[in-house]
C-alpha cells in the first residue's frame, strides 16, 4: 500500500452499538412488549455480533440487516417465553415421596451417564433435556447444521441408556 493510499475506517462494535441500540431497543420493546426483556433481546443480538460478525454481502444495509435480526430474535423471544411458561404454570400432579425420590434418583443417573458422552452429544443432550431447547435453537447456538444436532441427540441418548444399562440403573 502507497503512502497515499487512503485507509478506510470500519466502525467498531462499540461505535455500532451506540449508534444502532435505541433503534434496535424499539424494535425489539414494540414486539415483547417489556423494556427489560426487550434489553436483553438487544444485549443478546449485540452478544452475537460480537461473536460472529455478519457477513453482508452488499443486498443490505447494516440497518435493513440489524432490523431483521431485531425482529427475528425477539419473536424467539417470545416463543422461548412461551415455553418457559408452559413449563413453569403446568399443571403439578401430586408426586409421592417415592416417585419424587426415584425421579430424583433417575436424574442423578442420567447425569452421571452424560459424562461417559462424546463432549458434542453431551453439550447437545445437556441443552434438549435439561434446558428444553429445541433443535432449530440448539443448531443456531452451536452454529452446527440441524441435522447434527438430530444425529447427537439420538447417539447421545442411545450411549447414556448403555452406561445406564450397563451400571444396572434402569431408565
Amino acid at each position: 500500500m502507497g503512502p497515499h493510499a487512503a485507509v478506510l475506517a470500519f466502525p467498531t462494535l462499540d461505535d455500532l452499538y451506540a449508534q444502532h441500540r435505541p433503534r434496535a431497543l424499539a424494535i425489539a420493546r414494540r414486539i415483547v412488549g417489556d423494556t427489560d426483556d426487550a434489553e436483553d433481546v438487544v444485549q443478546d443480538v449485540f452478544l452475537r455480533l460480537s461473536r460472529q460478525p455478519p457477513g453482508l454481502d452488499g443486498r443490505a444495509t447494516w440497518t435493513t440487516w440489524l432490523h431483521r435480526v431485531m425482529v427475528n430474535s425477539s419473536i424467539n423471544w417470545l416463543r422461548a417465553r412461551r415455553r418457559r411458561e408452559r413449563l413453569t404454570h403446568a399443571p403439578q400432579e401430586t408426586v409421592s415421596p417415592e416417585a419424587h425420590a426415584m425421579g430424583t434418583q433417575m436424574q442423578r443417573h442420567f447425569h452421571e451417564a452424560l459424562e461417559e458422552v462424546n463432549p458434542q452429544q453431551r453439550q447437545v443432550l445437556y441443552l434438549r433435556e435439561v434446558r428444553g431447547l429445541g433443535s432449530a435453537e440448539i443448531a443456531r447456538l452451536l452454529r452446527i447444521p440441524e441435522g447434527t444436532v438430530k444425529s447427537a441427540l439420538h447417539r447421545g441418548r442411545q450411549r447414556a441408556l448403555t452406561v445406564m444399562e450397563e451400571r444396572g440403573q434402569r431408565p
